[in-house]
């Protein structure tokens, strides 16, 4: 029997978002191949089919997901034509507005509802519509970065603290944490492809257990942070000291627009910033992580490495690296395989925070100390979890 997945998304009419419904119908009409989706060749029992994944989700903008994928520009006219109808077809939900987290996107289609527990119903319902035309539902985050917020604010310490600020309407809790709980509290698993602190408060972390609903994140491993987690391991197994990295990044997408407000930028900073000294096992003084708005690129991103190494008699040398990405060509087909392993996990029974998708994020979630950021561990990681007989 094949199983109808749907993925709710938080932001379904951005480029990523567009760009994830075109690729699924795409595939449908056997019009693309699976390159970019990594777990395209394996055979795992409950693992859903490409062919029958549908979407929903909310926006802040209400155009149909056809007019939003021609204005993100990342498909071809070929493409676009081809799956045109059906993207017409998806339709965002109003969606949270909120201008303390997220002050430069600026959209009109918003949630009318009051309060926190009307927004929270009002998101739950949406859940529950589809569940019912889905065997199965998922809900990922591909909304605009938010402001960095306080983690350390006691009232995502608890469960009970977090329930009490939400009676009191408390200004700390942000949109992110509002979709998250809805999810967890109609059962659905959730993904924070973001770096906007959500589902990763031990609030909602509790929440999730009890419920016994899958959680992972956060801030999708696509370009930049990728190729990091894959170099700095072997710069240590080589005994080469890094003395400096210097990271830049420009792109030109609605992403980063969110991303020239200082508030945003700390949030994405934060989680580019925690992979080398645990990969390396040593601080390094002079890792620089800089991200700038540069609006002409749009969808294609550019990030460039400056990487100042040591050696053998104390000589110095350098590796430098450019990446020229499609921002949302990377991402969409990571949010996808991630949303197919959270509906896996569910299956299985296996709630809370899954760290074995850990290979998918720069920020991983994780019941350990500190998080595994060493890509060829975390890929390991995955594989056993996904077949464990071998």
């Amino acid at each position: 029997m094949n199983r109808k997945l749907g993925l709710a998304v938080v932001g379904v009419g951005g480029a990523v978002g567009s760009t994830m419904a075109a690729g699924i119908e795409l595939l449908k009409n056997g019009l693309i191949g699976t390159e970019g989706l990594p777990l395209a060749d394996l055979e795992i029992e409950g693992l859903a089919d490409y062919k029958y994944i549908v979407f929903a989700g909310w926006d802040l903008f209400p155009e149909d997901l056809a007019k939003a994928a021609e204005s993100h520009e990342v498909l071809t006219y070929k493409q676009h034509v081809a799956v045109e109808n059906e993207l017409a077809g998806i339709k965002p939900w109003p969606a949270i507005g909120d201008e303390r987290f997220l002050s430069l996107i600026e959209g009109q289609n918003k949630i009318g509802a009051s309060g926190h527990r009307a927004t929270i119903e009002k998101l739950r319902k949406d859940l529950a519509d589809f569940k019912s035309k889905c065997d199965a539902v998922v809900v990922i985050n591909l909304a605009s970065t938010e402001k960095l917020a306080a983690e350390g604010n006691e009232i995502f310490n608890s469960r009970a603290g977090f329930e009490k600020a939400l009676d009191e309407e408390s200004a700390a809790i942000s949109p992110a944490m509002l979709y998250a709980y809805a999810a967890i509290a109609e059962g659905v698993p959730y993904g924070n492809f973001t770096p906007s602190l959500a589902a990763d408060i031990p609030a909602l972390i509790e929440f999730a257990e009890e419920q016994n609903v899958p959680l992972a994140g956060k801030d999708g491993k696509t370009g930049q942070t990728f190729i990091k987690t894959v170099l700095a391991p072997a710069l240590r197994s080589r005994a080469l000291h890094v003395d400096g990295w210097y990271s830049t990044n420009i792109l030109g997408n609605r992403d980063g627009l969110a991303l020239s407000n200082e508030d945003s930028l700390a949030s994405k900073v934060k989680t580019k910033q925690n992979v080398l000294d645990d990969i390396l096992g040593y601080p390094v003084e002079d890792h620089i992580v800089d991200i700038r708005y540069y609006r002409p690129r749009g969808d294609n991103k550019e990030a460039w490495d400056n990487i100042d190494i040591r050696g053998f008699l104390g000589q110095t040398m350098q590796i430098k690296v450019n990446f020229l990405c499609k921002d949302s060509i990377l991402a969409a087909p990571l949010a996808i395989e991630i949303a197919r392993c959270l509906d896996l996990a569910q299956q299985r029974g296996e709630g809370g925070i899954q760290e074995q998708l850990s290979v998918f994020f720069k920020l991983p979630m994780t019941k350990a100390d500190k998080p595994e950021h060493a890509f060829h561990l975390q890929e390991e990681m995955l594989r056993q979890w996904l077949n464990p007989r071998t």
